[in-house]
């Protein structure tokens, strides 16, 4: 667990849990723990993009498991957060031929481009910039995750027109 906790204000509203109930309705009774994943990608989206403690235990409650077994998969996959996270996260993938394509350069100009660390979000909440393992598009590299969508064959050119994009609010996020 991370040891600073955020405050994050709980909605599970009626659209919400009807979301999460016909996630549910995919597996059998006895086996509601099998929506769990999806659950928590539903109410993340619908959280700011980040799942506190309090929410972590509200999809427990909701499928009726222990907090623990919630806690034990959001700590475990880089997908879901555990704290407030810039709007826009760019997740650069470091695997090998990403390597070797200059990722590791191109997050460096994009953190110092935007006056932050790896995994520090910007002042105004709007940017992020973290590392994660392959994304599955090799061919592409170097490459990086935004939202639901890839961006490929990335430059420097190419991160300062995304940058100028998102603060002009023409990135779409979600594919919904």
């Amino acid at each position: 667990m991370e040891k600073t906790q955020h405050k994050q204000e709980i909605s599970i509203t009626d659209s919400l849990m009807a979301r999460i109930n016909e996630l549910i309705s995919h597996y059998p009774a006895d086996k509601r723990k099998s929506a769990l994943l999806p659950v928590l990608h539903e109410v993340q989206d619908a959280h700011d993009n980040w799942l506190s403690i309090e929410l972590q235990d509200k999809v427990a409650e909701i499928l009726q498991i222990k907090p623990i077994e919630v806690y034990e998969v959001v700590s475990f996959y880089t997908m879901y957060n555990r704290r407030p996270v810039g709007k826009y996260m760019f997740e650069f993938c470091q695997t090998s031929p990403c390597c070797l394509n200059g990722v590791e350069n191109l997050m460096d100009y994009t953190c110092e481009k935007l006056g932050v660390g790896v995994g520090e979000p910007t002042a105004d909440g709007l940017f992020e910039v973290r590392g994660v393992e392959c994304l599955g598009a090799c061919g592409y590299a170097p490459m990086m995750q935004l939202g639901d969508f890839y961006q490929e064959h990335l430059t420097p050119e190419k991160m300062d027109q995304l940058i100028d994009d998102c603060k002009a609010n023409k990135i779409m996020l979600h594919d919904k």
